[in-house]
């Protein structure tokens, strides 16, 4: 059986489960880049993103042996989620192992789904360490091990997200922006366009600090990455899948890479403009359109919106984050002479009425005559910080520019 055929069988599987999202047009969107953007509103998932599709076809496919010894899986929030709420439904008993730093919304959404039929485990600190853990036991003691992207069945599941949007969209599409992660949505909906739609470019997206899948294809070689920023958890992983890089390496057209600050922005634009509250995976392919402004004029758009699981505690990093990325952010140590009025002077001769210090840390020392001071400006104008600069310079203040000293920065601030 060929994995289209695999995610058609899986449609059927899914029918009385899974939602279909809906595929809308959205205003603004096409708009600003002269073109038709449809959303693929995977957000709107009962479990509040695709992961289910992959998971309960998985899980349903099970032999009763299977079932009945229960079933163990790793994830960094969502596939847990679905994990969880098909363990509920299929009456399923399941272990599932997740990350330290998964956010706290994600860790108690698992347990509203899975109601008594889960066990929550948090260990180690990314989906990779989790994953290794989860992978042990699950071989230790024979148990089924879902895994989140690395299976045909739940690639399969994953590809039913293709099928709907070309069930749902009378019009040729030119362009469909898939995040990527460990690579499994986009191999099952990677496999549905090549059999039905070939001439649509996919495009995978990825956080800038997590090029799994771009790397291993660079390279041909799917080894796993040294260092990742975790920040785009639902996307972040180290090494992508062996089933999954094989078909991407085939089917995908290109792959983006997409800074993180960049998907803040993103988010924070989608809540204020569109009353949508994205995760930071679920904005990836939103935030790529701006690196294919010239491309896609004139052309049809899909962005699949890939989840909601949002943690409120996120977003004053989302904003910091954000800021720093549209250069509206900048911290500076600076040497302020230890005597009354130094920042009354600095304010009044330095700063500009729109200007605001949101970050000040200074402990006054009187055998010195000067006292480094961390400081935050928060612009209007980005532009404003060259006169900034200048103004420091011409009224002798001393001062190190902490944007680009990411090593004091981490170190200080973050």
């Amino acid at each position: 059986m060929t994995t289209y055929e695999q995610v058609l069988a899986a449609k059927n599987q899914l029918k009385e489960v899974v939602t279909a999202t809906p595929l809308s047009k959205n205003l603004n969107l096409s708009e600003e880049f002269n073109c038709k953007v449809l959303l693929k509103r995977e957000d709107l998932q009962v479990v509040r993103s695709y992961k289910i599709r992959g998971a309960y076809n998985k899980m349903s496919t099970l032999t009763l042996s299977e079932k009945s010894q229960g079933v163990i899986c790793a994830s960094a929030g969502n596939h847990a989620q679905g994990v969880a709420y098909s363990c509920h439904l299929l009456k399923i008993k399941g272990k599932i192992y997740m990350p330290k730093t998964t956010p706290k919304q994600k860790i108690k959404q698992v347990q509203l789904f899975g109601k008594t039929y889960v066990e929550i485990i948090l260990i180690g600190d990314t989906f990779d360490d989790a994953y290794a853990k989860a992978a042990e036991e699950a071989t230790a003691k024979n148990i089924i091990f879902v895994h989140p992207f690395d299976d045909f069945k739940v690639i399969a599941g994953q590809g039913t997200v293709g099928l709907e949007i070309l069930e749902n969209c009378k019009e040729p599409i030119d362009y469909v922006f898939v995040p990527i992660g460990g690579g499994g949505l986009a191999a099952g909906l990677s496999e549905v366009f090549k059999k039905l739609s070939p001439n649509t470019k996919i495009i995978g997206v990825e956080p800038e600090g997590a090029p799994s899948m771009k790397t291993a294809i660079a390279t041909g070689k799917n080894l796993p990455l040294e260092k990742i920023d975790k920040f785009v958890d639902g996307a972040a992983v180290k090494q992508v899948g062996n089933l999954t890089f094989e078909i991407c390496k085939k089917n995908l057209d290109a792959i983006v890479l997409v800074p993180e600050g960049k998907v803040c922005t993103t988010i924070l634009r989608l809540y204020n403009e569109e009353a949508m509250v994205v995760e930071p995976a679920g904005a990836l392919t939103i935030a790529a359109l701006d690196f294919y402004k010239d491309q896609i004029k004139g052309k049809n758009v899909v962005c699949i919106v890939s989840g909601s699981n949002n943690d409120i505690e996120r977003t004053a990093e989302i904003k910091e984050r954000s800021l720093l990325y549209e250069e509206l952010m900048h911290y500076f140590m600076i040497q302020f002479p230890q005597r009354p009025g130094s920042l009354k002077e600095f304010v009044n001769d330095i700063l500009g009425p729109d200007d605001d210090i949101t970050y000040f840390q200074f402990t006054k020392k009187n055998s010195r005559e000067v006292g480094p001071a961390i400081v935050g400006l928060e612009l209007k104008n980005k532009n404003d910080i060259v006169n900034i600069k200048e103004k420091m310079f011409d009224k002798g203040f001393e001062f190190q520019y902490l944007n680009d000293r990411q090593d004091l920065f981490t170190q200080l601030i973050g």
